[in-house]
């Protein structure tokens, strides 16, 4: 039996390797081929398009990509285990499948060549999904290098990504998200949809890069920011941040923000305000 790229189903892969998948790399396999085309039509258009994916595993998605039209892939994978997969993967579509053994978190991506337009695509293993992302977003120069990200998370990460103030989910993550980029939500994928089934269910998100984040602020101050605010989160802006600005109240009049705000009422413009207060 041969799937549409005429490989075996990643079923068989996998079974004849021996890829357990690996609690300690946060893997968790999509093995629907269906759903692996899905995803990579929620990245397109692909025709013309270098795609960099993180953790392709045996390459469900890869071949995914592949198959609907993409250009170029660059596999990052760091389980060494996974590369003769990807090999008979980049036998079948000669020059368009680069792979990379690294771990993602210490690659330099410029460095890989990625023409344009480009961008990231992955099933991302549950452990480094969110650091991953945090690097992306502080890329520097902005606008970055890749043109959107499409990426699986955890729902409940998915839901912190797009958390809008004034809810529970709304957070450091999402001022960072928001500033930078345009989030939402494409559809969720159940946990049943993965192998070894985890314990919840997975979204898939895009940020697609604002060209300018309005206002603009630094963002290692951003973040400096937003940890002082949601640290405490329950507290009054003019305690929370008062380990960074002594003089917090004072600081936050001038600003013309109320100092017993809470930082989930307050939206990402307003902590760049904050942070360029702070800076000025």
């Amino acid at each position: 039996m041969s799937t549409p790229d005429g490989l075996p189903p990643l079923r068989e892969v996998i079974r004849a390797l021996g890829l357990a998948a690996k609690k300690s790399l946060g893997q968790n396999f999509l093995l629907d081929f269906n759903l692996t085309r899905r995803i990579a039509r929620a990245a397109g258009p692909l025709e013309g398009a270098t795609i960099v994916e993180i953790g392709p595993g045996p390459g469900g998605l890869t071949r995914a990509l592949l198959l609907e039209g993409a250009s170029r892939v660059i596999a990052v994978e760091k389980d060494e285990r996974c590369l003769p997969a990807l090999a008979a993967i980049a036998a079948l579509y000669p020059g368009r499948l680069d792979i990379v053994a690294a771990d993602a978190r210490h690659v330099d991506y410029v460095a890989l060549g990625p023409a344009q337009p480009s961008r990231i695509v992955a099933n991302l293993p549950y452990s480094v999904g969110t650091p991953l992302l945090v690097g992306w977003l502080k890329t520097m120069p902005w606008p970055p290098w890749f043109d959107r990200l499409v990426l699986m998370f955890q729902r409940e990460v998915a839901e912190r990504i797009v958390a809008k103030p004034n809810t529970k989910d709304y957070g450091r993550l999402a001022v960072l998200s928001q500033w930078r980029t345009r989030t939402r939500i494409l559809f969720t994928v159940p946990a049943e949809a993965f192998t070894p089934k985890p314990k919840v269910d997975s979204a898939l998100v895009e940020l697609i890069p604002r060209d300018t984040p309005e206002p603009a602020c630094d963002v290692t101050a951003l973040e400096r920011v937003t940890a002082a605010a949601f640290g405490q989160r329950r507290k009054m802006l003019r305690s929370s941040l008062r380990q960074i600005a002594p003089d917090s109240e004072a600081l936050l009049e001038k600003l013309g923000i109320d100092p017993k705000a809470r930082a989930e009422d307050l939206p990402p413009a307003v902590f760049c305000r904050i942070t360029n207060g702070l800076a000025g």
